[in-house]
């Protein structure tokens, strides 16, 4: 939603999507913010705990149930397997969502990679569906004013103009904008910790194919798994920030993350935003 920063100001209950690459901060700023009024609202939790919990389990069982030991118990019901996704250990999804390459390796095929993407796809898209009754359950339930969206990196990926649109009818889309220095912090840990991620499928098509040719594979199921990630990432962090970028500008408003980072209060925070809404707001 568009506002002036006067609204913004004495809005009562404050309802705000975050919106960056991880490492940007969303997660740290969310975290800053007082915790008996805010309520915040993890995407990722969201995804791995009700759209995502029975893949993640499934596969878990799958790998334990290639080992001998592990299989008997399962078979007797001598064990049981849960994850456990927390907001701040979302290793089940990212486990999940794997890498395409060598089996051997712990990779996934090409065709079961993007099995696993289309239904992280899917599932993103309907926990930001679910914002709207999560800001009217953090109020009437549990009395909490003001509720942050602590969206995926991914959200700029899913290209559906819907999900976009009902997240500014719902709530104030911030853009954490990073500089070059804090882009190329995050570039590099991601070559040396690669990570599982979410990619468009025409973009993961575009990419994987240049990659296979400038290294000279010819079978994407042979990839060592890493190698891909790593190389891929800041294709990946590259493309996506003019998505961020637009949709700040058609919908929201951008910050600057190391003036985020700055942030020390609930007030810095309200300030901060109702400085950015002045400032790009046109006259």
């Amino acid at each position: 939603m568009k506002m002036s920063s006067e609204e913004f100001l004495q809005w009562n209950s404050k309802s705000i999507t975050l919106l960056a690459m991880s490492g940007a901060g969303k997660t740290t700023l969310a975290n800053k913010l007082p915790r008996e009024k805010w309520f915040h609202y993890s995407g990722d939790y969201r995804i791995g705990t009700k759209y995502l919990g029975e893949p993640i389990l499934d596969n878990i069982k799958q790998q334990a149930m290639e080992v001998p030991f592990l299989r008997d118990l399962l078979l007797s019901d001598s064990i049981y397997i849960c994850n456990n996704v927390t907001v701040d250990n979302l290793t089940p999804v990212s486990s999940f969502l794997g890498k395409i390459g060598d089996k051997d390796q712990g990779g996934l095929t090409l065709d079961e990679f993007k099995r696993r993407q289309a239904l992280h796809h899917k599932a993103e898209i309907a926990a930001m569906f679910d914002v709207g009754e999560f800001i009217h359950k953090a109020e009437d339930i549990y009395a909490y004013k003001n509720f942050i969206n602590d969206a995926g990196g991914s959200v700029c990926e899913l290209e559906c103009e819907e999900v976009l649109e009902y997240l500014a009818q719902q709530t104030l889309i911030i853009y954490i904008k990073t500089s070059d220095a804090l882009n190329e912090t995050i570039i590099n840990r991601a070559k040396t910790s690669p990570k599982p991620l979410y990619y468009r499928e025409a973009f993961l098509d575009e990419k994987l194919a240049q990659f296979m040719q400038q290294h000279h594979y010819t079978d994407a199921n042979t990839l060592p798994p890493d190698e891909f990630v790593s190389w891929v990432f800041p294709e990946l962090f590259k493309s996506r920030l003019p998505r961020y970028q637009a949709i700040a500008d058609k919908y929201g408003y951008t910050l600057d993350a190391c003036d985020v980072a700055r942030v020390g209060s609930e007030d810095d925070f309200i300030q901060l935003i109702a400085a950015a809404i002045a400032e790009q707001t046109p006259k």
